[in-house]
């Protein structure tokens, strides 16, 4: 009888301390305000969870560089800090060089092309290339297409010689800009409208949301339309974490995630159509829309830059990206 109640004593304490167990806390880290698609996509996937996993999984988001800074979010990620943030692709050359295939010009021809890569089999191993730096992608977010604006017309390539450009810390975006004889600069997104207000630089890309939303068209004389390429974000976590997870509460999470990405990638295409129109209307910059001619000049000018990068990148990569435009 006495073994019977100790057992039963143990059991009893068990399930108790199953019950009381603390909630897995994931803390989610990002740089922009709550009502970007980025900002919108993470309160979706707080939601979610919150309604998915109560009392298992506590999600808690910190907008605006609350907790880190774009410059410090991968370091605190892998020291345990915070278990999710969204940077964009071009944060990771230092990671991997596969990643560096969303910079290369004119590879895309639209976003849908851009979701189909993502969605291939290339594109998704691309989400575990990080696993061997203790990083596990969990899915890709959109801002949109990039744009070239400067301080005079940009027709050819011609036009752009000589000028200087703003550009992300990127090796293949510096030589995307040196094979049409531009001048690129590396320097902090903040900075961006003070070096263009201040004609300290020439001209920049960027997409229609970050155009718009940093006043950029309001000192710059015009905007090619160019779609060149591809301004997107990395949703990842450390390995240690998810890895440690059990696996119900993993999928789960995961799911919720998928979701909580397409409703942010659904919400990024709407704002680029908007920002665009705003911009239009402001009248403050002239949108300048290439004829195939022109933008014939614009891909002949930088597509070597794709073999430049090949070897880094996997000619693998790159031609499965090719392959999701048609």
């Amino acid at each position: 009888m006495k073994l019977l109640a100790s057992t039963l004593a143990a059991l009893s304490f068990a399930f108790a301390s199953t019950l009381s167990a603390a909630p897995i806390e994931l803390k989610f880290s990002h740089v922009v305000a709550e009502n970007t698609p980025k900002g919108q996509m993470a309160l979706k996937f707080k939601e979610l969870v919150d309604q998915r996993l109560p009392g298992k999984v506590e999600v808690k988001v910190y907008p605006n560089s609350q907790l880190y800074g774009d410059g410090k979010e991968l370091e605190a990620l892998l020291l345990g800090d915070v278990e999710l943030i969204s940077p964009s692709l071009s944060k990771f050359k230092k990671y991997t060089k596969k990643l560096q295939v969303f910079d290369l010009p004119f590879l895309f021809q639209n976003m849908a092309a851009v979701e189909r890569f993502q969605a291939s089999p290339a594109g998704q191993e691309l989400l575990s290339s990080l696993e061997s730096k203790g990083l596990v992608g969990l899915g890709y977010l959109h801002n949109g297409m990039k744009q070239l604006s400067a301080n005079e017309p940009l027709y050819t390539p011609a036009d752009a010689k000589g000028k200087k450009f703003r550009i992300m810390s990127s090796d293949v975006l510096a030589a995307q800009f040196e094979a049409v004889d531009a001048v690129p600069l590396k320097k902090p997104f903040s900075e961006v409208f003070t070096l263009l207000q201040t004609r300290a630089i020439d001209g920049q890309e960027n997409t229609w949301s970050n155009i718009y939303s940093k006043k950029f068209f309001e000192v710059q004389a015009s905007i090619t339309e160019s779609n060149h390429g591809v301004l997107d974000y990395l949703i990842v976590t450390s390995a240690e974490f998810w890895l440690e997870l059990p696996d119900d509460i993993r999928s789960e999470l995961k799911t919720a995630m998928d979701e909580a990405v397409a409703h942010g990638n659904q919400i990024a295409a709407e704002k680029a159509d908007k920002d665009k129109a705003n911009i239009m209307a402001s009248n403050r910059s002239e949108i300048i829309s290439l004829t195939d001619e022109q933008r014939q000049q614009w891909v002949e000018a930088m597509k070597p830059v794709w073999q430049q990068f090949e070897d880094e990148i996997g000619k693998n990569i790159i031609d499965a990206a090719v392959a999701a435009n048609q």
